[in-house]
């Protein structure tokens, strides 16, 4: 039977290392966000070779879900991370020195793997060190973290790279990966004592059996394919605005100047860590609020989005541009909802595979959408409505996605959860119970 952990101080700090390196995961993810047109004068491209550097990070950070899932789930929490800060730190230095578009590359290639590592595992911190029932506002506070790290990336980042430049920049902000690394190697722990997670059937001890059982039986839950389409549909809008075209957009397209577009950049960032905190608690008091809060994200996305491409001027007005940031603020907490479809669904010992298969759906939308934007841009001559069209295609895609399996996932895991075959996530009762 699954132990609930006791949470308390201890479980705080220990979540807190574990946040902190992806807080400055999420800073070096994003940091490109700030100085898309420094790199393309820097590095001599043009938009679908700029949205490259993006589309290889995330390609990257997609393909290795799946495998760090199975890495936390089989080595723990504490050697993924250090791994992925390791990786991390070393892919922003290569990319402050890199003096040519392909090592560049390269580099967040490398920044890409090691940030990888790092969600899933401060979720998996959450669901060892706190009581299940503070599943969901633990996902949403490390979301808001990362959330944080972006907004450092926009008001920090962002004039320091204006200040002294390309390599100054970049290789200061190294620093910090190196800082988190001390207290994560010294005091971070995978779980509370006499907490020690189930030993793990190996299929007869071989490394092949033991990852093809945990895909296929984390993938045959209806919870689990639930969970990756919430994410796909809802996260992708937001994650492409604030990680590469966001600043273009509003500089080049509604001709703002850069300390207004990177005032909106930080209002979408604001925006996110407010709305965290309501997704958190409002599903943590109601599971029923699940689905629509996670359709109802899409469909006001999508209404703000067409509203501002449709607009019949050259150049939307402030005041819709600022609506649109406030409504990309709840794409993020939005996409932490797939989470807590795929993490009921999956008992303890496969929780790492669950979520590195629900984490991959956001970045495969975004990775698609970031090349899409980048090559329509170059084939119609920088028609940004044209270009963001590509938005309302993935939503589609992804709403019909979340509406064929919601009943399928949300019966299924009513069954188990009747049946005591369920890790505890959320409250039957609309109150949850007191901390």
């Amino acid at each position: 039977m699954f132990r609930d952990p006791p949470g308390g101080r201890k479980a705080v700090a220990v979540w807190s290392i574990g946040v902190a390196v992806y807080f400055v995961a999420v800073i070096f993810r994003t940091s490109l966000g700030v100085a898309g047109l420094e790199a393309a004068d820097r590095f001599h491209v043009n938009a679908s070779a700029l949205s490259t550097f993006s589309l290889l990070q995330l390609l990257v950070y997609a393909g290795m879900q799946v495998p760090v899932g199975l890495m936390v789930d089989r080595l723990g929490t504490k050697k993924v991370l250090t791994l992925g800060a390791v990786l991390f730190t070393a892919g922003q230095i290569g990319f402050a020195l890199s003096p040519t578009y392909g090592m560049a590359l390269a580099a967040r290639a490398l920044l890409g793997c090691g940030d990888a590592m790092t969600f899933i595992s401060v979720l998996r911190l959450g669901t060892r060190w706190f009581p299940a029932r503070r599943g969901p506002l633990m996902a949403q506070l490390a979301g808001l973290v990362g959330m944080a790290g972006n907004l450092v990336s926009t008001l920090v980042l962002a004039p320091v790279l204006h200040g002294v430049g390309w390599t100054p920049a970049f290789a200061g902000s190294a620093v910090a990966g190196l800082l988190v690394l001390v207290p994560l190697v010294l005091f971070l722990r995978d779980h509370p004592e006499g907490h020690e997670p189930p030993p793990i059937a190996r299929g007869g001890g071989a490394g092949a059996g033991f990852v093809r059982s945990q895909i296929r039986d984390s993938w045959r839950e209806p919870g689990t394919r639930l969970g990756l389409w919430v994410h796909f549909t809802t996260q992708f809008p937001a994650m492409v605005f604030l990680l590469l075209w966001g600043m273009p957009f509003l500089v080049e397209d509604q001709g703002l100047a850069r300390t207004t577009a990177a005032g909106l950049l930080t209002l979408v960032v604001a925006s996110n860590m407010a709305f965290g905190l309501v997704y958190g608690q409002l599903i943590g008091r109601r599971q029923s609020a699940r689905i629509p809060l996670a359709l109802g994200t899409v469909a006001v996305t999508a209404t703000l989005w067409g509203s501002v491409l449709a607009y019949p001027g050259a150049r939307a007005p402030m005041w819709l541009l600022i609506a649109l940031c406030v409504v990309l603020g709840t794409c993020g907490p939005a996409s932490m909802i797939g989470f807590d479809f795929a993490r009921p669904a999956n008992p303890a010992e496969r929780q790492g595979t669950a979520s590195g298969i629900t984490n991959m759906g956001g970045f495969l939308a975004s990775m698609t959408t970031l090349l899409a934007v980048g090559v329509l841009l170059d084939a119609t001559g920088d028609d940004y409505r044209i270009a963001f069209s590509s938005v309302f295609v993935l939503e589609l895609l992804g709403t019909a996605q979340i509406l064929r399996l919601r009943t399928r996932a949300l019966t299924r895991e009513r069954d188990r959860r009747r049946a005591g075959l369920t890790t505890p996530n959320l409250p039957e009762s609309p109150t949850p119970a007191p901390a």
